[in-house]
């Protein structure tokens, strides 16, 4: 096994090790506010939705989670066949190994066997060049790219990035790529200076993917000889990434976190287009299976739709304008940021 194969097996069995079901996060210092005349039924043609191009049955979706080494080969053919049963997209780990062990293409073109005609997003650092992201892209025939940036990680990481010059590259991908880009955080939630500047750079789609789940810095410290703990705290919260995004006026995807359908339905009324799991989702299928991750994602599907009706909600696109309120400490964050 390479070192960058044993590493996505470790962030396996590390991200298994430090979750926490009920974890405390920004999530639960949103409030929105609920009609008690409703005036509504519970409908799960309210909650479809189309993502690039292609419809699927919830705005929410599997985030990116693993690729590149066996584990993961047998994680995203199970979440191929999950994603494929229940209409929802898909979105890989990282392949930026492949420009370095091709070989471990399988691992991410299973997803796509497993799902030939649902959507499938591929995944790539901030400094791959356009050239091996559009090999990529077509490799596995992805319907939009995320690109995440992950200096943070990258540095916890014993063997990690040390150059975090990427706008350049960044720029050259959105010149070249022929897919819908999605700039992507890793959980320590987009600030809104960075959001600017690649709004202003002519991106459209980011994923916030804020504080609150699964901590990368926590993941690589423990693989770490040195003590980098002091960099487990250092996200933005989730709500706030999002509120930040909805500020700038782009389209953003909201994750980090997201624990259940309330949470889902909250960044839908912050303004997310759409919104992501990875961990929760993922410790479900490790824990148990696919068939009951498939379950538990079409008790979800049920669960939003209800939401809307009692929220008295027709359709997703109105939700941003629901009034909602938050906690003191949040809100405070919120007004300083």
């Amino acid at each position: 096994m390479t070192i960058r194969s044993k590493r996505k097996e470790e962030h396996l069995q590390l991200a298994q090790k430090f979750y926490q079901k009920e974890k405390m996060n920004s999530f639960d210092q949103v409030h929105v506010i609920r009609p008690a005349l409703p005036e509504t039924e519970v409908d799960l043609a309210t909650i479809k939705t189309t993502m690039f191009g292609k419809k699927v049955a919830a705005p929410f979706f599997i985030n990116a989670m693993t690729g590149g080494s066996a584990k993961s080969y047998i994680v995203n053919k199970a979440l191929g066949q999950v994603a494929r049963r229940t209409n929802i997209a898909l979105a890989l780990g990282s392949a930026s190994i492949l420009n370095k062990e091709p070989e471990q293409l399988d691992s991410f073109l299973i997803a796509r066997e497993e799902n030939p005609d649902g959507v499938l997003i591929a995944n790539i650092n901030g400094k791959t060049l356009p050239e091996q992201a559009q090999k990529i892209i077509t490799e596995l025939n992805a319907d939009a790219l995320q690109v995440h940036l992950n200096a943070v990680q990258e540095i916890a990481m014993p063997e990690g990035e040390r150059n975090f010059y990427w706008l350049d590259n960044l720029k050259d991908l959105r010149q070249k790529i022929t897919v819908p880009i999605i700039i992507k955080e890793v959980g320590f939630g987009l600030d809104p200076k960075t959001i600017c500047t690649l709004k202003k750079a002519g991106f459209k789609l980011f994923d916030v993917a804020g504080s609150g789940g699964t901590n990368f810095a926590q993941i690589e410290n423990a693989r770490n000889p040195k003590d980098l703990s002091y960099l487990n705290d250092i996200g933005l919260p989730t709500v706030v990434s999002a509120l930040a995004a909805a500020k700038q006026q782009v389209e953003f995807i909201v994750s980090g976190g997201v624990r259940n359908p309330l949470d889902v339905f909250k960044g839908l009324c912050l303004g997310g287009k759409y919104v992501g799991i990875s961990n929760q989702f993922l410790q479900t299928l490790l824990n148990h299976d696919e068939e009951y991750l498939q379950k538990t994602i079409v008790n979800w599907q049920q669960e939003l739709a209800g939401l809307l009706a009692i929220y008295g909600q027709h359709s997703l696109s109105d939700l941003s304008n629901i009034p909602k309120y938050y906690d003191l400490e949040l809100k405070n964050i919120i007004e300083q940021i």
